[in-house]
């Protein structure tokens, strides 16, 4: 038995509170080292005279396998919302004990040896949104999405689509715009959206506020997006804005207060300078988002900048009612702020969705007191390399994702911001060289995901383009332009995922093993009352799948085609295709 890899601590991922009565534990071990694993269980106080301390034991189950590791895990709901407990560990070749203070050939009789989790409070609990779990969310980037008041254009405004987008050029997209196009949106499935900026700033993209407490002249005013807001919440659709709260614009008037008066300047502790005189060259000679001199790094540790950001906050929420916050470059921000930023916010709306930009291991900010939730750039990596970029083998793909998700509790992980590209990335269609199919294929793992899905403004209807400026090109509305096939595909998996529940953030997700020569990826997705299995072939050539025998009991509806298919005889996945069974 390899020791030194078993692994397990009291919280996190490993040990948490998945609701008011019960706790999930999860150990890691070598993959392939242990056959069997039971948790021993009590409380801590539960004695008997003749043999002491009182525990239980019931058998963990395997939830997957990485490159490296096993995950085992089991849910317990302790009677009096307090626990110790280990692990009893077996192998072909010894059996052992694992807790707090090691490993042992016996199980101790001292609870003080094992795992404590003190004590199941309610105010520990994390509670992210309920909505959210049920929410199909579209990202729009607001400049490039439709013009609906031509009034609001900002000067030099180019005919709509009619060059390449530049990261200096104005297409004169508005609220208006979107407003006008909400029903398009509607059809496709969508209850959520996600606006990058659209507070007052210098740039096409928004990312450099000069005003957080006004909309963009170019976006309309203060009226318009009231009105949006209420409009959207009409048609049962929900609203996120961006928060750029790293940095400001340089023409922020704190900042340009700094660059008139320098050392002297009242608002110089708002911003990290180095020294002066400013220099605002390539290298500026001040802290700000990369090396872009026109993003100066705003000192949130700061009182003043503190109590402004947070009033924008609150501000846009208490006002218009939006309905969650998307946090930019969210990790270079103090943990402080971000605990306030969370009290201030839930205080006002406790079902508001605070959602993070972070593209690595985010657990310091899933903890309950932060976030509820990261953009799952790993996700995105995964599926987008395995199918779009057929870069990584079927393999490597099932070890990555079964590594994310084992890397944050379950309630995190049923929010998750899952998405296949963005403003900050090339089109997937583009990524995945103008195949149409793979586009399919990777939505299909996209949205069977645990989490909730995001699709980036016109991916539905096939358009192309590299990274930024290339993905921020105008919206497409000739109908004669659009792909009106994947549109209808995309639309008809939105449907899936709100009609089946273990299709989307509820439903559990466990890997099938397939023979080591097929390209089949073979994964059931399952609730308590219903079991989906997805099976995909990304390959070139037609592939033939039995059902495994838990399976095969009756007829089995195929969810892609409505077609019914007899479990007793083989099953023909075609050619870069995929099929999913209503078991």
């Amino acid at each position: 038995m390899f020791k030194e890899a078993v692994f397990h601590r009291p919280k996190n991922e490993f040990a948490y509170a998945y609701d008011d009565k019960t706790l999930h534990i999860r150990l890691r071990t070598k993959k392939d080292d242990i056959d069997d694993v039971e948790l021993i269980h009590g409380d801590p106080y539960e004695w008997s005279d003749e043999t002491g301390w009182i525990f239980q034991k019931e058998r963990m189950r395997k939830t997957g396998s990485d490159d490296l590791f096993d995950y085992w895990f089991q849910e317990v709901i302790p009677p009096f919302r307090r626990l110790r407990y280990g692990f009893n560990l077996r192998s072909n070749e010894e059996e052992l004990t694992y807790t707090e203070r090691g490993f042992f050939n016996d199980s101790p009789r001292d609870p003080g040896f094992y795992f404590c989790f003190p004590f199941l409070n309610e105010a520990d609990i994390f509670h992210p949104p309920e909505w959210v779990k049920d929410t199909v969310w579209y990202q729009i980037f607001p400049e490039r999405f439709a013009n609906g008041d031509p009034s609001t254009n900002p000067k030099d405004t180019l005919p709509w689509g009619s060059c390449e987008p530049t990261p200096t050029n104005f297409f004169g997209g508005d609220l208006k715009g979107i407003e006008d196009h909400l029903d398009y949106l509607k059809s496709l499935g969508i209850t959520g959206i996600y606006l990058t900026p659209i507070f007052k700033a210098h740039s096409n993209h928004k990312y450099d506020t000069i005003d957080y407490m006004e909309i963009d002249p170019q976006f309309g005013d203060k009226k318009t997006f009231k009105l949006f807001v209420e409009r959207c919440h009409a048609k049962g659709i929900r609203i996120m804005l961006d928060a750029v709260f790293n940095h400001s614009g340089f023409y922020f008037a704190p900042f340009q207060d700094v660059v008139e008066h320098g050392a002297e300047s009242s608002y110089r502790d708002w911003f990290h300078i180095h020294e002066f005189p400013l220099k605002v060259d390539e290298r500026p000679n001040y802290d700000a988002f990369a090396f872009v001199p026109s993003m100066p790094k705003l000192n949130t540790e700061h009182s003043e900048v503190k109590t402004y950001l947070l009033k924008v906050a609150t501000y846009w929420i208490k006002e218009f009612d939006i309905d969650g916050w998307r946090l930019d470059v969210a990790n270079e921000i103090d943990h402080a702020f971000w605990r306030d930023f969370r009290k201030e916010v839930k205080a006002i709306k406790p079902d508001a969705y605070i959602l993070g930009e972070i593209w690595h291991d985010s657990m310091p900010w899933l903890v309950g007191d932060q976030f509820d939730a990261v953009m799952n750039y790993p996700i995105t990596s995964a599926i987008v390399d395995y199918i779009g970029k057929k870069s990584m083998d079927k393999q490597t793909f099932i070890e990555q994702t079964t590594k994310l998700l084992h890397l944050y509790p379950k309630p995190v992980q049923e929010v998750a911001f899952n998405l296949l590209g963005s403003h900050d990335t090339p089109r997937i269609l583009t990524l995945s060289d103008d195949q149409k199919y793979r586009v399919k294929l990777q939505v299909l793992l996209q949205f069977a995901m645990p989490g909730t899905p995001c699709v980036y403004y016109g991916d539905e209807i096939g358009m192309q383009g590299d990274g930024d400026p290339g993905c921020r090109e105008c919206m497409i509305w000739e109908d004669d332009k659009q792909d009106k096939d994947l549109f209808a595909y995309m639309q008809h998996i939105i449907s899936l995922r709100t009609k089946y529940e273990a299709f989307g953030a509820r439903g559990e997700l466990r890997f099938i093993p397939t023979q080591s020569d097929s390209p089949l990826l073979v994964f059931l997705k399952y609730t308590e009352s219903q079991q989906l299995l997805f099976i995909l072939n990304p390959h070139d050539t037609d592939e033939k799948y039995h059902l495994p025998e838990e399976f095969n009991s009756q007829n089995k509806k195929e969810l892609l085609t409505y077609t019914e298919h007899d479990p007793s005889q083989s099953i023909t996945i075609e050619a870069n295709q995929a099929k999913v069974f209503l078991i």
